[in-house]
């Protein structure tokens, strides 16, 4: 069953921004060092950056619900490379959060145009029983 959804969008222009004026203080807040390395290994690093950058917030809304959702922080959602695409390692209090709603699964689409990135989360738990036990 779907547990939690989240969508979100980044402008690249905004994320070269903040690299030029913040760089190295920026990359270690946000991002993890796997992220980093894999960002600036391509051909325009923003844009991918931009693209964890929306895949970290649909998690949080994906996440949200009680105070420990809002109190994730950004290197505890990681986008790495899964078996079949893009997913996310989850540590510290997002591990907690997805081990508190069941996560079984998690889901992730990342997209970008020249001028934004985008990103989808499902996160999906084990089936609740359906059954009922009768003492007829």
């Amino acid at each position: 069953m779907i547990a939690g959804v989240g969508i979100d969008l980044v402008d690249i222009d905004r994320v070269q921004r903040l690299l030029d004026a913040k760089g190295q203080r920026a990359l270690r807040r946000l991002f993890t060092a796997d992220e980093v390395d894999y960002a600036l290994a391509r051909a325009l690093p923003a844009q991918h950056l931009a693209a964890r950058l929306a895949a970290k917030e649909a998690a949080f809304k994906a996440l949200a619900g009680n105070a420990l959702a809002k109190i994730i922080g950004w290197r505890e959602i990681e986008v790495v490379r899964g078996e079949h695409g893009p997913t996310l390692s989850l540590h510290g209090r997002a591990s907690d959060r997805a081990a508190e709603l069941g996560i079984t699964s998690i889901w992730v689409s990342l997209t970008h145009s020249g001028t934004t990135a985008g990103a989808v989360v499902v996160l999906e738990a084990a089936q609740a029983s359906n059954s009922v036990s009768r003492n007829d």
